[in-house]
């Protein structure tokens, strides 16, 4: 802790986002003055190292949050409806990882590579995009603001760990049972409140949350209107398709976008994203370089490559995107949010 600093706390302090959300602050060195961990009453007494610091987890109550700075969010949405409010109340700007508050529209929703100034209209709560969006557009901000954007198609490669802890011990479980021959029983995925569970292990599930009645489910439909909210182009044409694979850590994306000038070429796209904040470009097909799940675990960027014009459409191009879901997709852009709110001098001291 510093002497200068603010009053952080962790609602969700012991889950899978949480637990990296203490991690970003500790290996940034954000300026904390005091650390306080929240979580379900269930998990109230367990201990976590912060730096030099053993911090006993609290119950989260409206309480809690008296003399509160900031206060991150991920403990889901429903406690994100019934304590955020009260964190505002008693003067804390709250930065909320759930989808919760992310269309209300006077919640900025925020990826500072893309659309930090939204920060300074900020009422106390500040929304956290859905971890497939934020990869999505700081990778596609660049080229909308030098070529201009006109249509985005999107199918998402999406891990396991998106879905929890224990849709990972799943992962892992039908695994083993595959490989041993034994019985695979699905409880978890792809969505644990559905009708269905389908075996992820050697599999590819084309599902991600429930479906709506226009045939996609809530999670294309987070990517479409999140990613319009946040480029603040409400007339932009977005589609998705997000489908599960047996990865543990790391979306994967395949993105088609279509820009509005003309003749474009390639190779202006990768030097323009070659210095795009929290980009990184790894293309080179020579020599079989492109982003991979497995190395972009435990990295703060967002890896694009395999960047290609389309072979029809004049203005249409190809990339490929991935990133840690945990980091860059949760844990890092809400920390980053709250480095954004520091340096505009919206959060009190």
């Amino acid at each position: 802790m510093t002497k200068f600093g603010f009053h952080v706390a962790v609602v969700g302090a012991t889950g899978a986002v949480g637990t990296q959300m203490i991690k970003v602050l500790q290996d940034r060195d954000f300026p904390i003055k005091q650390l306080t961990l929240l979580s379900s009453s269930r998990s109230a007494g367990k201990k976590i190292q912060f730096k030099e610091e053993t911090i006993v987890v609290q119950e989260a109550k409206p309480e809690s949050f008296e003399g509160v700075d900031i206060a991150l969010f991920s403990a889901g949405g429903s406690v994100s409806k019934q304590l955020a409010h009260e964190a505002v109340k008693r003067g804390a700007v709250v930065i909320d990882n759930t989808s919760a508050f992310r269309m209300e529209p006077d919640v900025p929703l925020v990826v500072p590579e893309v659309n930090e100034e939204d920060l300074k209209n900020h009422k106390g709560i500040i929304s956290n995009p859905n971890c497939s969006t934020i990869q999505m557009v700081v990778a596609l901000e660049p080229i909308r603001q030098k070529y201009g954007l006109n249509r985005v198609i999107v199918s998402t490669y999406q891990a396991v760990s998106g879905a929890g802890a224990q849709a990972v011990d799943e992962l892992y479980r039908q695994t083993k049972d595959v490989l041993e021959g034994n019985e695979v029983r699905p409880e978890i995925l792809p969505v644990k409140s559905d009708k269905k569970h389908y075996q992820i292990a050697f599999n590819a599930v084309p599902q991600i949350d429930v479906f709506q009645e226009n045939g996609f489910t809530f999670e294309e439909m987070k990517m479409i209107n999140e990613t319009k909210k946040i480029m603040h182009l409400p007339n932009l044409q977005v589609s998705a398709t997000c489908v599960r694979i047996p990865v543990e850590t790391g979306h994967s994306e395949s993105v088609y976008f279509e820009v509005e000038k003309e003749n474009v070429e390639v190779t202006e796209i990768k030097q323009l994203l070659s210095t795009s904040p929290g980009v990184v470009l790894q293309d080179d097909t020579r020599e079989q370089l492109y982003p991979l799940a497995t190395t972009a675990v435990g990295q703060d960027g967002v890896f694009v490559g395999r960047i290609r014009k389309d072979l029809d459409e004049d203005k249409g191009f190809h990339m490929w995107v991935v990133s840690d879901n945990l980091l860059k997709g949760a844990a890092l852009n809400s920390v980053q949010i709250a480095e954004s709110l520091i340096k505009l001098g919206l959060v009190r001291k």
